[in-house]
């Protein structure tokens, strides 16, 4: 699409001996995604290449054959674009799921996934399940338009812990939905509409769990009109932080 451009780098992170995370840019469709793998021992790093190619694979296939048989029900109460993405994860989904019972090095692997896809008709369809964040960047300002799947983000919605409480609890590492863990995985997918200069910021906890939103938003706000040194800004302030993970993160500007 000749109205996005985009910046995206991954880093090791300052604590870890390889990189876990992977993620997609297909341009010319409007899809990004960013995955954070989980298992260990290079399967954490097996499941989101398993994950990225698959999303890779379902939309070039579905760009060549609109009409192409899914291998997953169309859901009649949500669009067209809606149901492309969601069956792209829950296909990247069964892949991992096959792969770790096929291979016991891989067992019990997983990997959140986050992805924004910029429609041919201007809207942007995001979707995830984990803790891998989506955010926009607009007037000045940066929102979170995901919510974590996680214990802590639960507890949070609950009113059992305040956000202060959250950045110290034991358990904030526990993911409630990821690929590769259940055979039905249930995906998050919420549609919005762009606006002419936004910037869309999708990234691994290795950022969003080392760098605070205002923090990110000052990046942003400073170093957002060249995005490439936008994304390595944003790493190297995870770094700075301590860079206890992996960190992977993209920057998408959509322009009418």
């Amino acid at each position: 699409m000749s109205n996005l451009s985009f910046g995206a780098c991954t880093h090791v992170g300052m604590k870890r001996d390889h990189n876990e995370d992977n993620y997609l840019v297909l341009q010319d469709q409007g899809v990004f995604v960013v995955c954070d793998g989980m298992g260990g021992h290079a399967s954490g790093e097996v499941a989101a290449k398993i994950a990225v190619d698959e999303v890779k694979q379902f939309f070039e296939m579905t760009a060549r054959d609109r009409d192409c048989t899914w291998p997953y029900k169309f859901d009649k109460t949500s669009t067209y674009d809606e149901n492309r993405i969601a069956v792209a994860v829950k296909l990247a989904n069964k892949s991992v799921l096959e792969r770790s019972k096929a291979d016991p090095r891989c067992r019990g692997m997983g990997t959140t996934l986050v992805s924004i896809y910029f429609t041919e008709d201007g809207k942007l369809v995001v979707a995830h399940a984990g803790d891998s964040r989506a955010y926009r960047f607009r007037g000045g300002e940066l929102q979170r338009i995901t919510v974590d799947h996680s214990l802590v983000e639960e507890y949070i919605r609950m009113g059992r812990l305040t956000e202060e409480e959250a950045r110290n609890f034991p358990q904030k590492n526990i993911i409630l939905r990821a690929l590769g863990q259940q055979e039905k995985l249930e995906v998050e997918v919420n549609t919005h509409r762009p606006e002419d200069g936004d910037i869309y910021l999708v990234c691994t906890d290795g950022l969003s769990g080392m760098v605070e939103d205002k923090r990110m938003e000052e990046l942003l706000r400073h170093k957002g009109a060249d995005l490439e040194s936008c994304s390595q800004a944003l790493i190297d302030a995870a770094n700075a932080a301590g860079g206890v993970d992996n960190v992977t993160c993209i920057l998408v500007r959509w322009n009418n």
